[in-house]
């Protein structure tokens, strides 16, 4: 069987793409079963798949990241890999689907779990949005003239979250970007929805869209073709989506790879390495499922002194 790729909430499973993609598990909150059910069933899935890959995005609650890791040190496994992504939502979900993909490989275990690292640069995740007043400033940078204009009952902005920050409202001539650092580009003309299109992939993707309680096709009439996306595919909203983005006046998308051959040659091209610590395979800088650095860091980042601090 292959590696089982987790997720805790069934929004965030995408349709396969093609009948050899295999679903995702689901890890359920604490509020849904109790630690003896979720060991039961976590145990289960070991016993089928043999290693465990659950995305764990920093927007969970803290209830949920508890459990998940609680059940890892009761079990006393090292098979199970809890990754840290942070993408929004729908590139979670994204990234699920293509880890799904790439679990009927022959790839190891541990070359599909630090293989989520890789495939989420490759992830544009962003939404169209009614109003940015509560957008994380440390997500998008947001300046004072888009908070002000967020007041208007017509105003819309397209949002970039990943890989790099973008913000502009559109349809209006005033309508500027915002980028990493606050940086501001050319203003829009009177077709502000085509002049502030963010810049999208430079490679083949398709995209997927989830519609929140704002009502607009620009997603898909406008973004899709710019982009030039070989498919678009609507999705209903993640429960978690009105939260991160801080409205429910949205549509959300994301836009990734979804060619399996791309994908796998993608992930086949990067050298292998042995972690150093459990002994897995893995690709990049850092094992999925123990977290240790590829290389040791030097003695001298982690000296003790006598007062149980770490002197350079």
């Amino acid at each position: 069987m292959p590696t089982a790729i987790a997720v805790t909430s069934a929004d965030l499973v995408l349709p396969a793409p093609d009948r050899h993609t295999p679903g995702a598990a689901l890890l359920h909150p604490p509020e849904q079963h109790d630690l003896e059910a979720a060991l039961a069933g976590t145990s289960a899935l070991l016993e089928r798949h043999g290693h465990v890959v659950a995305l764990v995005p920093p927007w969970l609650p803290r209830p949920t990241v508890q459990r998940l890791h609680a059940v890892r040190a009761i079990l006393e496994t090292d098979r199970i890999a809890l990754l840290d992504i942070d993408l929004p939502p729908l590139g979670t979900a994204l990234l699920a689907r293509q880890l799904r993909q790439l679990s009927v490989c022959d790839f190891s275990p541990g070359v599909i779990a630090s293989a989520a690292r890789l495939l989420s640069h490759y992830i544009f995740a962003g939404a169209l949005l009614g109003s940015v007043a509560k957008l994380d400033r440390v997500r998008v940078p947001v300046g004072l003239g888009a908070h002000a204009r967020s007041w208007s009952p017509s105003a819309q902005f397209a949002v970039l979250a990943h890989p790099t920050p973008y913000l502009a409202k559109l349809g209006s001539a005033g309508g500027g970007r915002t980028g990493r650092g606050g940086s501001h580009g050319s203003h829009a003309g009177s077709h502000g929805a085509a002049a502030d299109l963010p810049t999208g992939p430079d490679f083949a993707t398709h995209l997927t869209f989830a519609r929140g309680q704002l009502t607009s096709d620009w997603v898909a009439a406008e973004l899709a073709p710019a982009w030039q996306v070989q498919g678009v595919l609507e999705n209903p909203l993640p429960a978690a989506s009105p939260a991160w983005w801080g409205t429910p006046k949205l549509v959300e998308f994301a836009a990734g790879i979804p060619d399996l051959s791309v994908l796998y040659q993608l992930v086949a091209s990067v050298r292998r390495e042995q972690c150093r610590w459990c002994g897995l395979e893995l690709i990049g800088d850092r094992c999925g499922f123990c977290a240790a650095p590829l290389t040791a860091p030097p003695p001298s980042e982690a000296v003790p002194t006598s007062t149980g601090r770490s002197r350079p």
